[in-house]
Parts: structure tokens; C-alpha cells; sequence
């Protein structure tokens, strides 16, 4: 007996083994990924390279931002940059998505996340992470006009978010806090742009990072127009975020954290963009077990 296999119904074979074999293709490519990113320490080969990738959104002031003329600064910066000196290394420093910080770093898109990146449980799930060095605090703030003193007074109001920040993560994870209250909850790709619309009375709250919140509002033209409010989110720490791999990376990064804050690096560096309020007490830093 004859079996009589049609065109089409061979190429519907040929289309689903091919799919088949993607998909498989894909998620050992993707397992194979996340074990590199999980296993191996680069530190060799950065060492080699005499450079470092570190992935920052150039926008979030006073960490990492661009002055008119296009030149990247901010206290992240410095800091990275001091950090590598002692070690001989250039700093490369590479604008990325920051909703898709995280996986820039699993692909090897970049070697670090360092600006402004806050430690919490949630990233530490797949982000190994340095000694923190900076405190923060994620705050509301809006125009006073709009009479907003906290959470109960955004009832039926705009806010604005920044995606993948701490501080949206903050607000989806506690809504009693501050999301109950919110008629409307806006995402944007930067700060810059959220205040664009809190000036423009698009949102009349904006839920930030206490150190981009007072830098901000402390230089523009009319700093009284504004009004930061303490929300209830409790202090956050900020540190350098790298693949779980690099364990070199992070033990040279601890170090040389430790020596700055001892030898007073760590201050003048914090000093020159927003005093000492901020700062993880030096004595912690340098009491930290380095592994």
C-alpha cells in the first residue's frame, strides 16, 4: 500500500520541525547565556583589555548625566572612574534602556550597572551587587500649587514613574503606600522627561529618587515652586550592580571602595556633588567583610 504525502502537508512538516528547532535553539542560547552570566569571572579579560563597559541612563542627575556640551559627569562617574584608576583600567561608560538594564548585563552588553542602582531583593535574585555606599530615599514631589503634602493628596491625581526604577517597583510592591491613592500612574523612559510633564501640569506627582529630587530642584530657576514629600518608602542603598559570575570584580570593587572611604576619596568625591548627608558612614564601608 501506497502512502501519498501531499506538498502541502510536507511543507507543514518542515515548518513546524524548523520552529521546533528554533525555539530549542533559543532557549538553550538563553540557558547558555544565563549560565555564563552566573558561572564565569571576566576579570582576565577586562584586565587584559585595560577596560570596563559600565551601563548608565546619561540622564539621572547629579549620578551620571550630560553637561550642554555633551561631556558625561555626575558623582557615579567620578566614583567609577577612581575606582578603575587604581587598577589601571579605562572606564567606557555606555548609555543603555534602563528597563532593560538587567539583561544588557546577563548578555554582556555591559560589565556593570553603576548609577544610582538601588540593591533590593528582588534584583538581587540575579544581580551580584558591591558594598553599598550611598543612601536613598524615594520621594514625591510636585509643584505647590498643586497642594500636594503626601500620598492622601494624590487621590485622583496623575503620577509620574520612571520605568524599571526602584521607584516603580516601590509602588507596584507596596499600594497602600501611595498606588490606592493615584487615579493615574504614568511611565517614562527618563526624569527629564517626567518633570517636562510636571511643569507642563501633565502629572501633578512625581515619585523619585531623593538624590536626583533635591539636585534637580535645587537648580532650577525657582526651586520654591516645588515641594518634596516624605511618602512612607523606607531608605534605600545604593551600590554597583554586576553578573553574579564576577567574583574578582566584585572583591576589586569592595576594595577599592574601602580604601576611598578611608583615605578620604569618598568624601571629596560626595562632597563635590551633594555634601556628606547621603553617604553610607564611612566606618560601615570599611568594616564590610570583603569576600
Amino acid at each position: 500500500m501506497r502512502v501519498v504525502i501531499s506538498l502541502k502537508k510536507i511543507v507543514k512538516i518542515i515548518t513546524c520541525l524548523l520552529a521546533f528547532l528554533i525555539v530549542g535553539t533559543t532557549l538553550a542560547g538563553c540557558t547558555n547565556v544565563r549560565k555564563r552570566a552566573n558561572d564565569q569571572d571576566n576579570w582576565k579579560k577586562i584586565e587584559k583589555k585595560k577596560k570596563v563597559v559600565i551601563g548608565l541612563d546619561d540622564s539621572f542627575v547629579p549620578m551620571g548625566f550630560r553637561e550642554k556640551d555633551g561631556s558625561l559627569v555626575g558623582f557615579d562617574v567620578d566614583l567609577a572612574r577612581e575606582v578603575f584608576k587604581r587598577y589601571g583600567i579605562d572606564v567606557d561608560f555606555q548609555t543603555i534602556d534602563w528597563s532593560m538594564k538587567e539583561t544588557e548585563l546577563r548578555n554582556g552588553t555591559i560589565d556593570l550597572i553603576w548609577n544610582g542602582y538601588t540593591v533590593n531583593p528582588e534584583r538581587k535574585k540575579t544581580v551580584a551587587f558591591s558594598v553599598p555606599y550611598l543612601r536613598n530615599q524615594q520621594v514625591l514631589v510636585s509643584k505647590k500649587k498643586e497642594n500636594v503634602y503626601g500620598a492622601k493628596s494624590m487621590k485622583g491625581k496623575a503620577l509620574g514613574l520612571q520605568s524599571g526604577s526602584s521607584g516603580y517597583e516601590s509602588y507596584m510592591s507596596q499600594p497602600k503606600l501611595l498606588k490606592n491613592y493615584v487615579k493615574e500612574a504614568v511611565q517614562y523612559d527618563t526624569f527629564n522627561n517626567a518633570f517636562l510633564d510636571l511643569n507642563a501640569n501633565r502629572i501633578q506627582g512625581l515619585l523619585i529618587d531623593s538624590v536626583y529630587a533635591d539636585y534637580y530642584v535645587a537648580h532650577e530657576p525657582d526651586p520654591n515652586s516645588y515641594r518634596i514629600s516624605d511618602v512612607g518608602f523606607e531608605s534605600e542603598n545604593f551600590a554597583v550592580g554586576m553578573r553574579k559570575g564576577d567574583k574578582t570584580l566584585q572583591k576589586k570593587i569592595n576594595v577599592a571602595l574601602a580604601q576611598m572611604a578611608k583615605d578620604g576619596t569618598l568624601q571629596k568625591i560626595s562632597n563635590k556633588w551633594f555634601g556628606t548627608t547621603k553617604m553610607v558612614p564611612l566606618k560601615e564601608i570599611e568594616n564590610q567583610k570583603i569576600d
